[in-house]
Parts: structure tokens; C-alpha cells; sequence
């Protein structure tokens, strides 16, 4: 199980990339025959309204803490062999990647499965505030998006 929060721009592609090559060398080649991934990117567009930024605040120590919370749920209520959150914190702007979540398995349904669960979890109950930053204005965005 992985969680992070960072401030910095990541590439999903290379976090999972380098996150597959950890299993491999934990569990060797072959292990895992499923892996579910979401990537989730910030739009410029929220409640009829251009956004050209957004800032996601956290409490350090309780956002990890819930995550790995999730993660740990997520290993019981499936048969997965892994999981991964990575989440920006801090001004993220349009088209940049929020959030990455991946569950690893033997087969695609276990996989899709927490997969989903990690980042409706996360969307709906983890402690984060968004402040998005309009042309005009300001303001907390109160609800999350659907799924």
C-alpha cells in the first residue's frame, strides 16, 4: 500500500510505471494479472463557471491517516494484492492531475472494483477543502462533483 500527498505536478504514468516495478521485485513478474488505475485531472469548467485555479487545502497527519484507512479497507474487502493514492495538495491549475488511485490483483473484477471504492472514499469523505479561484471571485467549493 502507497498513499502521498505532494504540492509538485506528477506523471501518472511513470508513478505506476515505477510503483509495478516495486511488486515485481517484492513478488516477482507475473504475480498480478489486473491492475485498475483512475486519474483524475482539475477542469476548467465547475457550476456553469470558468476556474483558473484551485487550491486544496488539507489537515496533515488526519488526510494521510483516512487514506491509508481506506487502503487498508480496501485490502480486507477484496482480494487485491496492492493499492496506491497519490494526491495533489496546494494551487493545482486546469488540466493538471489531482489525484491517481490504482489497485493491483489476479483478476480485472477485485481490481475495478477497489479501485472504485478508493476513489469514491476519497471523493465523497476525505478531509480536503477546495477553494477555486474564478475570474471574478473566489469561493469553497461546498460539494464534490458526482460520479
Amino acid at each position: 500500500m502507497s498513499v502521498q500527498l505532494t504540492e509538485q505536478a506528477f506523471n501518472p504514468w511513470q508513478i505506476l510505471q515505477t510503483h509495478e516495478s516495486q511488486l515485481e521485485a517484492r513478488y516477482g513478474k507475473g504475480h498480478w494479472g489486473a491492475a485498475s488505475h483512475f486519474i483524475g485531472t482539475m477542469r476548467d469548467l465547475n457550476e456553469g463557471d470558468s476556474v483558473q485555479a484551485m487550491f486544496l487545502e488539507h489537515y496533515p497527519g488526519m488526510t494521510e491517516t483516512y487514506l491509508k484507512k481506506i487502503s487498508d479497507e480496501a485490502l480486507q474487502r477484496w482480494d487485491i494484492l496492492d493499492t496506491l493514492i497519490l494526491h495533489r495538495v496546494g494551487t493545482i491549475l486546469p488540466g493538471e492531475n489531482i489525484v491517481l488511485v490504482a489497485a493491483w490483483a489476479s483478476h480485472r473484477g477485485p481490481a475495478f472494483d477497489a479501485c472504485r471504492y478508493l476513489i469514491e472514499e476519497l471523493k465523497h469523505r476525505a478531509p480536503f477543502w477546495k477553494r477555486e479561484t474564478l475570474p471574478d471571485q473566489a469561493r469553497w467549493v461546498s460539494e464534490n462533483t458526482p460520479a
